[in-house]
């Protein structure tokens, strides 16, 4: 099988990036951080890589909102690198801070004649959340998530509130198999909502109409291991974490 090679995007603020890394090379491929900088000095730099992940953190202090200073960057200054990089058939992920990237960026072609179609927003509770979540996969469009049912993941975010613009919209992206990730109830989170922040129609994640371009709140990279999980100690034992399985695939993507 190949070895993909994945650019892990940073940016001043980022915080996920090298534990992002080293999850993709777990599961078997090359994994380098490329500062965004570096990007901008050379246009075709992604060309040798398969696998573009934007990580979790706060890139640019999320000064002027969560994503939106590297997402400007992205749409203004390598829309045409990040244009041929999709149309190669190459894979694309954005996680927590990452997908707010990806929507502020356009990357998940959420934007119309109408403006945008969805952001995240503020938590409908006002306040930044740190738990652990139970996740449905809702459609099986994405590679990223093939072969995955449910994942039980940690998130860690302010404004994560998945809103659309629009019920018709909304509908337009759940007919096509776009709103991919849901929050659903689980017995370990009883006693907290399992809707965590709010978001519309319990989303989570969402990925482009080609399904190669996908955005998630939720962190898989810190649920690799079975000693990452907040109960290890007292479950039975098992080989790895639920996030374990969509690095696996985007590497058994260009097997």
């Amino acid at each position: 099988m190949p070895t993909p090679r994945v650019l892990v995007l940073r940016a001043p603020g980022a915080n996920c990036d090298q534990e992002t890394a080293f999850a993709f090379e777990r599961a078997g491929a090359t994994a380098e951080c490329v500062h965004v900088n570096r990007w901008l000095e050379s246009p075709r730099l992604a060309d040798g890589y398969q696998v573009l992940c934007l990580p979790g953190g706060f890139s640019y202090g999320d000064d002027l909102g969560s994503g939106r200073i590297l997402g400007n960057q992205l749409r203004r200054h390598l829309s045409d690198s990040l244009g041929t990089f999709r149309e190669q058939g190459k894979l694309i992920l954005g996680i927590c801070n990452g997908f707010q990237i990806l929507v502020k960026s356009g990357l998940l072609d959420t934007d119309d004649s109408a403006g945008p179609g969805a952001t995240l927003a503020w938590n409908a509770s006002g306040r930044f959340i740190d738990r652990w979540v139970q996740l449905r996969v809702a459609s099986d469009r994405s590679p990223f998530l093939r072969g995955i049912q449910r994942m039980f993941l940690p998130i860690a975010h302010a404004e994560g509130r998945f809103v659309g613009r629009d019920e018709p919209t909304l509908e337009r992206w759940e007919r096509s198999g776009q709103l991919v990730l849901r929050y659903c109830e689980s017995s370990a989170c009883k006693s907290q909502p399992f809707n965590p922040n709010g978001a519309m129609r319990d989303v989570a994640g969402m990925c482009d109409a080609s399904g190669r371009v996908l955005g998630l709140m939720p962190h898989p990279e810190r649920f690799i291991d079975r000693t990452q999980h907040p109960q290890w100690t007292r479950l039975p034992a098992f080989d790895e974490g639920d996030g374990m399985q969509v690095f696996r695939n985007a590497v058994e993507y260009f097997a």
